[in-house]
């Protein structure tokens, strides 16, 4: 069975399949304290995502 980036956990993924799951939580407007969370750890692993594709480019 093949998962969705959705259900992936987000240090599994890409940083534009990380962005998709920021924008998505965004959409629904203000943040619950839950989505708070998963934004910042979101924010966290996309940066990582972005820094380890900048040293596979070098």
């Amino acid at each position: 069975m093949t998962s969705t980036p959705e259900q992936q956990p987000a240090d599994r993924l890409d940083a534009a399949a990380i962005n998709e799951r920021i924008r998505a939580l965004w959409a629904g407007g203000a943040l619950s304290p839950e989505g708070e969370k998963e934004y910042r750890h979101l924010l966290i692993v996309w940066a990582e995502a972005m820094r380890d594709g900048q040293q596979l480019a070098a």
